[in-house]
């Protein structure tokens, strides 16, 4: 079984491609957080952070560009693959993805109502035209 299960901050506002046909791609960095600890010898373990690669397709990438920006908080699941490519010096280069299937959002938005609930969005959701958001979060960021 390939699945990952990943809750974390986003690293920066996504990247969003437009093809011919329609197809919509759009990529987020996602950081997540184990918290550091103290050993009883008195040994300090840190925070440690790891990056992750998002790929969203279609509809919730179209989702992702319209919500999701930079410090917000995101539980995804999804599948991860690693590709490879040649860089300009001919050096084969590996990258590691999570193609995300589902993801809920959060972080509270500040229009919403106090009582905001997680939003979750299903692959095959169809959001209407871009939009921007305002409102900056609020989380203790990890970077």
């Amino acid at each position: 079984m390939n699945k990952a299960i990943l809750i974390g901050n986003v690293g920066r506002d996504p990247n969003v491609r437009y093809f011919e046909d329609g197809r919509a791609v759009a990529q987020v960095t996602l950081a997540t957080t184990e918290r550091g600890y103290t050993l009883q010898n008195g040994t300090v373990v840190p925070d440690r952070t790891e990056w992750h690669n998002l790929v969203f397709r279609n509809g919730m990438a179209q989702t992702v560009e319209k919500y999701v920006h930079k410090g917000d908080k995101l539980y995804v699941e999804g599948k991860i693959f690693t590709r490879s490519y040649d860089d300009q010096s001919g050096i084969k280069r590996y990258v590691t993805e999570i193609y995300v299937d589902e993801m809920e959002m959060l972080t509270p938005k500040s229009n919403q109502s106090a009582s905001a609930a997680p939003q979750s969005v299903a692959p095959s959701a169809q959001p209407a035209a871009p939009a921007q958001q305002v409102a900056e979060p609020t989380d203790d960021l990890p970077f």
